[in-house]
């Protein structure tokens, strides 16, 4: 494959990711942007835990991991 067609392909891969993002998403700077994406992945992954969870101290540490994050994701909106 020549390269003009790998670069090309290459753009319209981020060009379909952009047009996937939120409308949210996209009127914010490409940093605030990425550090959402880190938010909400950081939230599944501790939503997850806390379901799986069975110690009572553990699941009330995730609970203020979950605010935490939910307080942060709030700044960013």
């Amino acid at each position: 494959m020549a390269r003009g067609f790998e670069s090309k392909s290459v753009a319209d891969q981020q060009e379909s990711a952009q047009a996937e993002l939120p409308s949210r998403d996209r009127t914010l700077d490409p940093a605030r942007a990425a550090r959402r994406k880190q938010l909400e992945l950081s939230r599944a992954d501790v939503k997850r835990r806390l379901d799986e969870a069975h110690a009572e101290g553990h699941k009330e540490m995730l609970r203020r991991a979950l605010a935490a994050l939910d307080a942060e994701m709030k700044t960013l909106s």
